[in-house]
C-alpha cells in the first residue's frame, strides 16, 4: 500500500549542524501512516530551491516546517514562500517555538496556513487526517491555530504528553547522518541527543516555559542506554551534547540515567540548574564524575535576587556562587548564562552583574560566561480570547511585532536571541561589547580547540591589565588580536 507523503523541513539556523531532532520526531510519529521526507537547511544551502522542486513533483499531502524565532525565522519564511509559489494549494503547517509563542504573528503571513502550538507530534497527525477528510474537526485539535470564516481561531492548548519519549527516531530519514557529528571540546565525534522533555520551571524569558507550561518527563534508563550505544556503534559517537531543557530534575529520577552514562563513559554537556546541582548527594556527585560530565550550562541570569524573583527563576544569587564552587570541586566547568540590562534599570543592573561575574571568576577562573540581554517574552495566547499576563518590567507602550515578517527584521531577530533590546542606549551597548571583549580575551573559552596555546596566552597577556583595573572602554588592541586569533565563539556557534 502506498502511503501519503509529507515533506518535513528544518530551515537553516546554524553553521554547526546537529541532528534535526524536531522533524525527526515528527517523522517517527507519522511512521506507518505517512511517508515522511526530511529536508535540512543546515546541510542544504539551497533549501528553498530543493523544497520547491520537491513539491513540484507532486504527491505531498502537506508540508511541515519547524520554526524557532531568531535567525531561523527568515529562513522559514523563505522556504515557505518558495513552496507556496511552487504549489499554491499545498497546506503549509508551522510548528515549534515561534508559532507557539506568536501564533497570531505566524498566521499574519501569506505563506503558511496552520500553526501548531506546544508539542506537535499528535496534533500534526490529527491535522493531516482532518485535511485528508476535507477539514472536519479542525476545532477539536488541541494546540491548533488556524484561519476560520470569522478570522483566526485558537483552539485550547494541548495537554502535556510524555508519549514522544517512546518514539523510535530513525537516522536513516536524514541524508548523510554522519555529517551531524562533529569535533568539539567534548570529543572528536560529538552527537546531539535529547533524553528528557520539558522543564518544571516557568522563567519569564524562556520559550521552554511557554512550550511545556511547567511539565517535564524523563526517559527510562534502558532507552537512554540503547540509544547512546546505537549512536556509538553506528556513527562512532564518542561524546554527547544533551538538548534536554533541564537534565538534572529530581535526583531520584536522575540516578539511573547517571548510572547509564557512567557505564558508557561518553563525555557530555547538558543544561542544569544551580539549585538542582546543589541538591545532589555525594553518591550522585560521584556518578557525575564517573560519567564524565565536562560542562553544565547553568542559568545564573542575575546578581540581584529581586531580578531573579521577577523573572520567576526560582534560584538565588548565592546559589550561583555555591554551584560554581561545587563544580570546581567535582571537575565540571560551569557555563553560566547572564541576562544583562533588564528594562527597569539597564545600566545599574548591568554594572552589578559585571562585578558579580568578576566574583565568579575569582572562585573558578575556568567558568565559561555567556552574556545576553534580558528580553521578556511577548504575551502568549492561551486559547481563544485568553492571554498570559504582559511582563510588568516592559516599558509602558512597548509594542511587539504583529507579523512573522516583522519578527524577521534584524532588530527583532536580535531581541529574540537576547542580543539587543530597544531600551539599551548606544553607550550601554558599547559598554557590554567592551566588557565581553576584555573578559573573553582575559579568559579565552575552553571550547576553542583550534587556536594554539600561544595565541590564547597572547590574548590573556594583552588583556590582563585592563581586566585587573576594570578598564573595559575602547579595547581596540584586543579587537585586533581577536580578528587575528579568530577564537571559536560558543555563544554564536554553540559547542
Amino acid at each position: 500500500m502506498t502511503l501519503p507523503r509529507v515533506l518535513l523541513i528544518n530551515p537553516r539556523i546554524t553553521s554547526n549542524a546537529r541532528f534535526p531532532l524536531a522533524v525527526m520526531h515528527l517523522a517517527a510519529a507519522l511512521r506507518g501512516r505517512y511517508e515522511a521526507r526530511i529536508l535540512d537547511g543546515n546541510l542544504d544551502r539551497q533549501l528553498p530551491q530543493t523544497a520547491a522542486a520537491a513539491v513540484r513533483e507532486g504527491g505531498y499531502a502537506a508540508v511541515g516546517v519547524s520554526v524557532m524565532g531568531g535567525p531561523q525565522l527568515p529562513a522559514a519564511l523563505a522556504v515557505s514562500r518558495a513552496v507556496r509559489a511552487a504549489a499554491p494549494g499545498l497546506p503549509i503547517i508551522w510548528g515549534g517555538y515561534f508559532p507557539t509563542l506568536c501564533p497570531d504573528a505566524a498566521l499574519n503571513s501569506d505563506c503558511m496556513d496552520y500553526a501548531l502550538r506546544g508539542q506537535g507530534e499528535q496534533g500534526f497527525m490529527e491535522l493531516l487526517e482532518a485535511l485528508r477528510q476535507g477539514d472536519p474537526g479542525l476545532s477539536q485539535i488541541g494546540g491548533l491555530s488556524w484561519r476560520g470564516a470569522g478570522g483566526v481561531v485558537h483552539n485550547p492548548d494541548r495537554a502535556f504528553s510524555s508519549a514522544p519519549l517512546s518514539l523510535d527516531v530513525s537516522y536513516d530519514e536524514v541524508d548523510e547522518p554522519q555529517r551531524y557529528l562533529s569535533t568539539t571540546y567534548l570529543g572528536r565525534r560529538t552527537t546531539g541527543y535529547q533524553a528528557a522533555l520539558g522543564c518544571r520551571y516557568r522563567c519569564t524569558f524562556c520559550g521552554v516555559a511557554a512550550m511545556f507550561r511547567g511539565k517535564t518527563a524523563l526517559p527510562e534508563a534502558q532507552r537512554l542506554e540503547r540509544d547512546l550505544r546505537g549512536l556509538r556503534s553506528r556513527f562512532g559517537a564518542d561524546s554527547v551534547q544533551f538538548y534536554d531543557h533541564n537534565f538534572f530534575d529530581r535526583e531520584v529520577d536522575m540516578q539511573p540515567l547517571l548510572e547509564v552514562l557512567a557505564r558508557l563513559g561518553l563525555p557530555w554537556w547538558c543544561y542544569a540548574r544551580a539549585d538542582a546541582l546543589l541538591g545532589l548527594s555525594p553518591s550522585s556527585w560521584a556518578l557525575v564524575r564517573r560519567s564524565q560530565l565536562r560542562m553544565a550550562y547553568i542559568g545564573a541570569e542575575s546578581s540581584s535576587d529581586t531580578v531573579l524573583r521577577d523573572m520567576r527563576k526560582g534560584t538565588r544569587s548565592d546559589q550561583t556562587l555555591e554551584v560554581v564552587e561545587a563544580c570546581r570541586r567535582h571537575g565540571v566547568v560551569p557555563e553560566l548564562s547572564f541576562m544583562l540590562a533588564p528594562p527597569h534599570d539597564p545600566e545599574g543592573e548591568t554594572e552589578k552583574t559585571f562585578a558579580f561575574i568578576r566574583q565568579v571568576k575569582r572562585l573558578h577562573p575556568g567558568a565559561e560566561i555567556m552574556l545576553h540581554v534580558h528580553t521578556p517574552l511577548p504575551p502568549r495566547r492561551l486559547g481563544e480570547g485568553r492571554w498570559t499576563p504582559r511582563d510588568p518590567s516592559l516599558p509602558r507602550g512597548f509594542v511587539f511585532p504583529d507579523s512573522a515578517d516583522g519578527w524577521a527584521q534584524k532588530s527583532w531577530v536580535d531581541y529574540w536571541c537576547h542580543k539587543d533590546a530597544p531600551w539599551l542606549s548606544p553607550a550601554l551597548r558599547q559598554r557590554i561589547h567592551d566588557f565581553r571583549t576584555v573578559l573573553g580575551c582575559r579568559f579565552p573559552t575552553l571550547t576553542d580547540i583550534r587556536a594554539p596555546r600561544w595565541q590564547k596566552a597572547a590574548l590573556r597577556a594583552a588583556s590582563a591589565w585592563r581586566y585587573r583595573l576594570g578598564r573595559y572602554d575602547q579595547p581596540h588592541e584586543l579587537r585586533w588580536l581577536e580578528r587575528t586569533v579568530k577564537l571559536w565563539d560558543p555563544q554564536r556557534h554553540g559547542l
